[in-house]
């Protein structure tokens, strides 16, 4: 099938106030321009090289959303534009945006990445490391970062119960962050879980923003050539 009707498949299935991020890691400008013709407007990305070498080939009016591990040498490339960071892991990193934004005369939206997964290569916060941020002196005095919710990675598995478990965990941390350190500011909405191997489930259990790569763009056969 096209990627313009992968994209509408989609639509149609996901309810309407979850967001769709099309997932464009390893995918040419060609495939983006295809999906952006079917109406997808939010692309995330998760190396800095690429989405830097991708933006200036695409409309301008797209919604950069960088979704991988961020090193904090990086972080310049990409405030300039960026519209979401979906992986803050720690406050050094925090801080490092937040320079860099205030330098560009911006506010970056930002999630908290949490570590849900069973795998131990998957990067994230734990909820009292998370808590300590948020309560953290440096963080009060940030100007130009806003947090607005969480992500989360679910274990690679078929195990339906374990990505239900793991997706529960995140809107619980979730909603407890937003009782303790952001109640009342209506900008903390975002629960950013779900792949294109779980995010049915996810969506069940609360997610509002979905991160697709795979059932919009196909396979990305040419990667095992390498």
């Amino acid at each position: 099938m096209s990627i313009r009707t992968n994209i509408l498949s989609l639509r149609a299935a996901i309810p309407s106030h979850v967001g769709i991020v099309a997932v464009s890691k390893t995918q040419p400008a060609e495939a983006l321009q295809e999906a952006y013709e079917a109406g997808q407007r939010i692309f995330g990305e998760n190396k800095v090289q690429e989405l830097v070498a991708k933006r200036p080939l695409l409309p301008a009016d797209i919604e950069w959303h960088f979704i991988g591990h961020l090193q904090s040498n990086k972080v310049k490339f990409i405030v300039p534009f960026i519209s979401l960071i979906h992986s803050i892991d720690s406050l050094k990193l925090l801080g490092e945006v937040d320079r860099e934004a205030a330098r560009c005369g911006r506010v970056i939206d930002c999630l908290l990445q949490f570590h849900i997964a069973t795998e131990e290569t998957k990067f994230g916060l734990d909820l009292p490391e998370a808590r300590s941020l948020l309560a953290a002196a440096e963080f009060r005095q940030m100007k130009h970062i806003r947090i607005t919710g969480v992500m989360g990675i679910n274990s690679f598995t078929e195990d339906i119960g374990l990505i239900r478990r793991e997706c529960q965990q995140l809107r619980g941390y979730f909603t407890e962050l937003k009782q303790e350190f952001f109640a009342g500011e209506p900008s903390f909405r975002t629960l950013s879980m779900g792949m294109s191997g779980d995010y049915p489930i996810a969506v069940e259990e609360g997610s509002t923003l979905v991160r697709l790569g795979t059932v919009i763009f196909g396979e990305r056969q040419y990667l095992r050539q390498r």
